[in-house]
């Protein structure tokens, strides 16, 4: 039945106004920092309260300001993988991961010595907190959160804590470990690589609200929403006017393109993703349509690929914010090393329309 929420709370300088349900898949939350995301969490699991409205899971009432309902957090039976962990420093492993199981000592036994094997912590089960890497850490409060089999796993910000080395290995392996956990998960991040990597559903908070929701992979193909393309990385992002159905100026680029989806009223921005261009080498041809003749002001160096800083060298208007960003890997830029100038394309179902 899945988890409803409709929620406001209101803090000192601060509010959120979030709404959102799941549907039995892994649903994630995106927003930058500060947005409102962790708040969201604590209310769900009962640790903060909001000011009004419901929290229903699997048909169970949580939260109901106008029914003066408000279950205590070890009534929601909720798992919670809380940024930092929050392991219990003074107690063991397998105490940690043992700690929220209200059954006798000779239940709970071969339940946690099952969990330590799953979660490949054989070795340490005797060994505290700080006795541990950050990697063991991670699977110890993992394990300790659905040992009980809530209704729902929260993961909040779950890799935030590591380095990039150890949450490249991690992610691999969380996912696999939630295959064990096949009841609904909500993740809350500000990494749009996790996201888009974990979860099949997405809701956008931005600024304690919530402002669209959807299929994770339809979100990132057509954000709809500035800030929503801004979360889901897109680089290139200019102010505009409609020249018509299916025709758009853009301002800080100062180029007129055509798009493939029809234009609304609305649209006040375009963007392009930085991966999106191609380059056009043959400099008769004919179809001038989406091509901009670029000065290259800069080039910078990543691990797998080159950004290109690119400057329409035919603009009339030149803005500050006017810069062109192309990502593309060394493999197919290397030949191109040494030219001032590039001829690139904006393919027509590449241009995003923004609101």
């Amino acid at each position: 039945m899945g988890l409803v929420v409709d929620i406001k709370k209101r803090l000192k300088g601060f509010s959120i106004d979030i709404a959102f349900k799941t549907e039995g898949d892994y649903l994630g939350i995106l927003g930058a920092s500060g947005s409102g995301k962790s708040l969201t969490l604590k209310c769900i699991a009962g640790v903060e309260t909001p000011d009004e409205g419901r929290i229903v899971l699997n048909g169970k009432t949580l939260f109901d300001s106008a029914k003066e309902i408000n279950l205590k957090p070890q009534d929601r039976n909720i798992g919670y993988l809380f940024q930092n962990y929050a392991l219990f420093p003074h107690i063991t492993v397998e105490e940690n991961i043992g700690i929220g199981l209200d059954i006798p000592k000779e239940e709970k036994g071969p339940k946690v010595a099952e969990m330590i094997k799953t979660f490949h912590l054989n070795g340490v089960e005797k060994k505290y907190p700080n006795q541990i890497s950050g990697g063991q850490q991670q699977r110890v409060a993992l394990a300790r959160a659905i040992i009980y089999k809530p209704d729902i796993l929260m993961l909040d910000e779950p890799f935030a804590a590591l380095d990039t080395y150890l949450k490249e290995q991690l992610q691999n392996r969380v996912l696999e470990l939630l295959k064990l956990y096949d009841r609904e998960v909500l993740m809350v991040t500000h990494s749009r690589d996790e996201i888009y990597r974990f979860c099949k559903r997405l809701v956008i908070v931005d600024k304690g609200r919530s402002i669209l929701s959807g299929d994770t992979k339809q979100i990132f193909k057509k954000p709809k929403l500035l800030t929503v393309a801004r979360l889901t990385g897109c680089k290139n992002i200019s102010k505009c006017k409609v020249l018509s159905p299916h025709r758009v100026y853009a301002d800080d680029w100062d180029i007129i393109l055509e798009t493939e989806e029809e234009i609304s009223e609305r649209i006040k921005y375009i963007g392009i993703r930085a991966h999106d261009f191609i380059i056009v080498d043959d400099e008769q041809e004919n179809d001038h349509q989406n091509t901009i003749n670029c000065k290259i002001n800069k080039i910078v160096e990543d691990l797998f690929e080159y950004n290109i800083f690119l400057e329409n060298k035919e603009g009339k208007n030149p803005r500050d914010n006017g810069e062109i960003l192309y990502k593309i890997s060394k493999e197919k830029w290397n030949n191109r090393k040494g030219k001032e100038t590039l001829r690139i394309k904006i393919p027509k179902d590449s241009i995003l329309l923004l609101e």
